[in-house]
């Protein structure tokens, strides 16, 4: 059983791109390639508790196990030696990852306070959409009563398209919603 949204990349806006942007060959249509969440946790550094607790909800909210990311020098000023966890994150590709992406498009941005769209200014000019997610209590999978602390987290849809123009039309037919 496919996901819903790679169902509906497959139908409707694979042909939308290619009749919009008059693709020459098949294989230049954009689609989404991965999706990566990224929290970082520089007071974990003082806690385990809270790496163990990040990790449990960030693997809840993407169905698959995060990877700890590791400090990569040491930094005197904020107290961090090399090799101390001081994030997690999840790539996602495939079938989990439009699962994730039509969760987040449908569920969890709507449920977001005074949300009004996402901001266009957010590509990094080669097709790819980096954002940022203030809480993750926004996603249903997380319980609000074991939530000991709120923490934000980054999301970076990497795309296959050549232009920034291409990626937004993309993620705007698959069901991101921009402020307009």
């Amino acid at each position: 059983m496919t996901a819903r949204l790679r169902e509906t990349y497959n139908t409707t806006v694979f042909n939308a791109l290619k009749e919009k942007f008059q693709y020459q060959n098949v294989m230049e249509t954009p689609k989404l390639a991965k999706v990566t969440i990224n929290m970082g946790l520089g007071e974990a550094k003082d806690n385990a508790k809270m790496m163990e607790t990040a990790v449990e909800e960030l693997g809840l909210i993407s169905g698959q196990k995060p990877v700890v990311t590791k400090a990569k020098k040491s930094i005197a000023n904020f107290k961090v030696r090399q090799g101390m966890p001081v994030g997690a994150k999840v790539t996602l590709r495939g079938d989990c990852m439009y699962e994730f992406v039509d969760k987040f498009f449908n569920i969890a941005l709507p449920r977001v306070r005074d949300f009004k769209g996402v901001s266009k200014n957010s590509f990094d000019g080669r097709g790819n959409y980096s954002m940022g997610v203030k809480e993750q209590l926004i996603f249903p999978e997380i319980n609000y009563d074991k939530v000991d602390k709120i923490k934000g987290m980054n999301i970076v849809f990497t795309t296959t398209a050549k232009t920034d123009e291409e990626a937004a039309t993309l993620l705007e037919l698959l069901g991101l919603p921009f402020e307009k």
